[in-house]
């Protein structure tokens, strides 16, 4: 038979003088389930602190402090409390608890703002969650309270959103969409979208409850389930042929770009950030200080890589951006896009491929090489190797086995030839 959990002696001085001091507190339940009151005091303290302890839901607990306690100075019913004041004051919290109306009714909007907000003080990017969240969940979500959000109305949002038309950029302030999806690999493109705009929305509503804005994150939580099976997505890489007839139909404008995305993996918003000092010709790296995931990482080099930008950088000063148009202006957002097509086009690549993929055939290549899945995703600048695994695992199986027969021990154990095995008689038509 389980013994009885037996409570701290927090009512009195004496009894408190009794307890260990230290990180945590001595806790003694007002509301079996819902409600604790406890006493925290760290080692060296002459006082301690209450603090009142709500349940959330199993092992999940809000806490907040009361004041501090009557331990080495009296209790005045304000900023120092006796235990009977603390108590008073944790069940008044909960039975009429001090909530500001604007809060209590937060809309999906003003915790989107809140998040981006939270985003931009941790110097992490917000473009995409702000371009996502004004095509795909303002408009739908915006003006609903996040406390009144039901698993229901967040599934519709999901499907709708799913079944949706693409968008292209708006032109002159208008939506531009796409034919609606249609094909198996279309549909699957769309699920996949709406995976990553629900993953934003959560991280949004999440937020919103670690900070107190939310009593609640069930509507959203376990019972809202993305699109399964959606990221397999079919990776297009250029063989090393369409990869050098690519760099030499370029016009000359983007020929280094595309040089150096074949020779880095780099994105191509990395590669117009590039200064001249970000590349280190005595150790064959280039370091990419601001990432999409904000990130720095330094991409090692071959030795052609490692030629090709030596040349770029020679002679120039290391502030300069290494790639450049030729009347010497930066590489914008999205310039990239046209010239590619018609190198594409150029170089008889059919169908034409986005600057994109250039980073997919670096990776690609690099692990149809056997370079390690973990160097690979270092490169690409990727936390772990999930996503290089999900996207160009498929590749490195045949040269695992090639390893796995090279490498695997060997037992010498000889061919027995005097075994033959027993073969079934043929029939030979007699008793028919």
């Amino acid at each position: 038979m389980a013994g009885k959990v037996q409570e701290a002696n927090i009512l009195s001085q004496s009894g408190r003088a009794r307890l260990k001091r230290g990180r945590q507190p001595h806790w003694r339940i007002l509301i079996p389930g819902r409600l604790s009151l406890g006493w925290q005091c760290w080692k060296g303290e002459a006082a301690g602190r209450w603090v009142l302890r709500r349940t959330i839901r199993r092992h999940v607990y809000r806490s907040q402090t009361l004041g501090r306690a009557d331990d080495a100075a009296e209790a005045d019913g304000d900023q120092i409390l006796s235990y009977e004041q603390a108590e008073a004051r944790a069940r008044a919290a909960v039975d009429t608890p001090a909530r500001n109306k604007k809060i209590e009714r937060l809309t999906v909007r003003q915790a989107l703002e809140l998040y981006i907000k939270r985003l931009r003080a941790e110097g992490r990017p917000t473009r995409d969650v702000e371009g996502r969240g004004a095509v795909h969940i303002l408009p739908v979500l915006g003006d609903l309270v996040v406390s009144e959000l039901t698993p229901e109305t967040l599934r519709s949002w999901l499907a709708t959103m799913a079944a949706a038309p693409a968008q292209f950029r708006p032109k002159d302030n208008k939506p531009n969409f796409r034919a609606a999806p249609s094909t198996e690999e279309q549909v699957r493109a769309r699920r996949a979208t709406a995976n990553r705009v629900l993953t934003m929305l959560k991280a949004c509503l999440n937020h919103a409850y670690d900070e107190g804005h939310v009593e609640s994150r069930d509507p959203w939580g376990r019972k809202l389930k993305p699109f399964r099976n959606v990221e397999t997505a079919r990776v297009r890489y250029l063989t090393i042929d369409e990869a050098t007839r690519l760099i030499n139909a370029a016009d000359s404008d983007t020929r280094p770009l595309v040089r150096a995305a074949l020779e880095t993996s780099a994105r191509y918003s990395e590669l117009g950030r590039l200064e001249v000092q970000d590349f280190n010709a005595d150790a064959g790296t280039v370091a990419v200080r601001k990432s999409k995931s904000s990130r720095a990482r330094h991409i090692i080099l071959t030795e052609e890589g490692t030629d090709f930008f030596r040349a770029q950088c020679a002679g120039r000063a290391g502030s300069e951006l290494i790639f450049r148009h030729a009347d010497g202006s930066e590489w914008r957002k999205s310039e990239q896009g046209r010239p590619m097509q018609e190198a594409c086009t150029n170089a008889r690549i059919k169908p034409a491929i986005s600057f994109h993929i250039l980073r997919h055939t670096w990776a690609s290549h690099a692990v149809m090489a056997g370079v390690p899945l973990m160097v690979v995703s270092r490169n690409l600048g990727h936390a772990d190797t999930r996503m290089v695994e999900k996207h160009y695992g498929h590749l490195a199986p045949s040269f695992i086995a090639d390893a796995i027969r090279a490498g695997a021990p060997r037992f010498g154990i000889p061919s027995d030839q005097k075994i033959v095995p027993v073969r079934p008689r043929r029939p030979t038509g007699k008793g028919k």
